[in-house]
């Protein structure tokens, strides 16, 4: 018999990949959303796996819902994907941030403390609840104590906190994911690595002439999403539940992605990159990237792309997104 899988947060770049992923592998993929979303249709579309994931509705802040979609579903594993995930948001929409990102993470729990303790639970986990990292403590292990600046880091460690507690506390299976900076083709237009590719495009393309930005001297540790899911299945699959960092290892600047995405595409930054203040966050972490080595060990999980190979897969995705949409909307 099929293992059952509950993904929340179906719609997003993250959800997709893993449905795509579980699919493949045999499970029954429940797809879990607040309310049916064009976006999710779209993604599962994209990925050739509408008729293979059944989407369903569930508030997730409302513990009664939460419990009935245990109840109606009987999943074997929960990945907990749904989340208000934008940073710059967050300091705008603090109380809907918190409300998206650690109550519902409780009301899973104790879903799954009152119907079903077998059921595992994967917590996607955000690197941004490092916060201000010194020099002197990177890369980031999965040991460093949390210090967020943002009001998303704060949800994230409140939620990462309370799946820990209750892994020890009532011995539920739960894991989370500490995840770096991951993109891919799918990822939403608000985030900057997609806006930059996505713009750049445009601009070869003749359909945009500018891509504005802010600060361009932060560096990160970037990865390409489709191999960070597989990291998520592989933690429900271990003997003993923990958490672990998913990261690429690597530390790029953003001037220095901006610049290889342009020169990969002949254009001229001088001609048609403009920088913009208003785009300046009060809070920026100026540098961060993660040791990804527990995972490697224990999950004998590996990422192989460099960052310019990781442009490459960029590009060439999102080339293939663009003549798939025209498609698709026709």
């Amino acid at each position: 018999m099929p293992k059952t899988a509950l993904i929340t947060g179906i719609s997003g770049q993250d959800g997709v990949y893993l449905a795509q992923l579980l699919s493949n592998k045999g499970y029954r993929v429940i797809g879990i959303t607040r309310k049916v979303n064009p976006a999710a249709q779209f993604r599962l579309a994209y990925l050739g796996i509408a008729d293979q994931v059944q989407v369903a509705e569930c508030d997730l802040v409302s513990p009664t819902e939460v419990l009935r979609c245990l109840e109606t579903y009987q999943p074997d594993e929960i990945y907990n994907l749904a989340a208000q995930s934008s940073v710059e948001l967050s300091f705008h929409q603090p109380r809907g941030t918190f409300s998206v990102n650690t109550q519902s993470v409780i009301n899973l729990l104790e879903a799954i403390r009152q119907f079903n303790r077998r059921i595992r639970f994967y917590q996607a986990s955000s690197s941004e609840m490092f916060g201000s990292v010194s020099l002197a403590n990177l890369p980031i292990r999965e040991s460093l104590l949390f210090y967020p600046v943002s009001p998303y880091g704060i949800s994230k460690a409140s939620a990462h906190w309370l799946t820990v507690n209750y892994r020890e506390a009532y011995g539920l299976f739960t894991a989370c994911g500490i995840l770096f900076n991951h993109e891919s083709a799918l990822r939403g237009p608000n985030f900057v690595i997609k806006k930059v590719v996505n713009t750049a495009m445009k601009i070869k393309q003749g359909e945009a002439n500018t891509l504005v930005m802010g600060n361009l001297a932060i560096s990160r540790d970037w990865g390409y999403a489709p191999y960070y899911v597989e990291a998520m299945w592989r933690m429900l699959q271990q003997e003993k539940p923990s958490d672990y960092i998913i990261c690429s290892g690597q530390v790029t600047s953003l001037l220095a992605i901006v610049n290889l995405v342009f020169s990969k595409l002949g254009l001229d930054m001088a001609e048609c990159l403009r920088l913009d203040t208003k785009l300046m966050r009060s809070l920026d972490l100026a540098i961060i990237y993660g040791d990804n080595s527990k995972a490697q060990r224990e999950l004998a999980w590996n990422y192989d792309l460099t960052i310019e190979r990781l442009i490459d897969r960029l590009l060439q995705d999102e080339a293939h997104l663009i003549q798939w949409q025209k498609q698709y909307d026709e």
